[in-house]
């Protein structure tokens, strides 16, 4: 794998809760505060925007899991910020800490793995997936 993925690499995400991304458009809950699956893509973005850049050509990677933790409710309107490090490299396996922060507050935590896929590769597979 790449060398210069080491632990400390950050990224961020962030938006504007708009009406597409709540709960009640989403239909996680009837409420219009930020939607958990909304949060959870936001913590992907972050982790992915830490250590795309650098990673070979060719290369990819993909959410292998997470675990999360949505401790409070963010309105329409407000900004939210997700900031993802990565804490340990093992292999093709990447960990992230990640916490979502609104205007106010720690709307979120948890931590996420990626795995760096190839490309080619991964589309081979899926082709051989669809074949039968």
């Amino acid at each position: 794998m790449s060398e210069a993925l080491q632990p400390g690499l950050s990224g961020t995400s962030e938006l504007v809760v708009g009406p597409e991304n709540t709960a009640r458009h989403l239909g996680s809950g009837g409420v219009d505060v930020l939607a958990t699956p909304e949060l959870v893509r936001l913590m992907e973005r972050a982790a992915m925007a830490a250590v795309e850049r650098l990673l070979p050509a060719g290369s990819a990677t993909v959410g292998a899991r997470i675990d999360v933790q949505h401790l409070a409710p963010s309105p329409k309107g407000m900004r939210v910020v997700a900031r993802a490090e990565l804490v340990a490299v093992e292999g093709r396996r990447l960990t992230f800490n990640i916490e979502v922060r609104d205007e106010r507050e720690l709307v979120g935590r948890g931590q996420h793995q990626r795995a760096i896929i190839n490309v080619e590769r991964f589309g081979q597979r899926l082709a051989a997936k669809n074949a039968g």
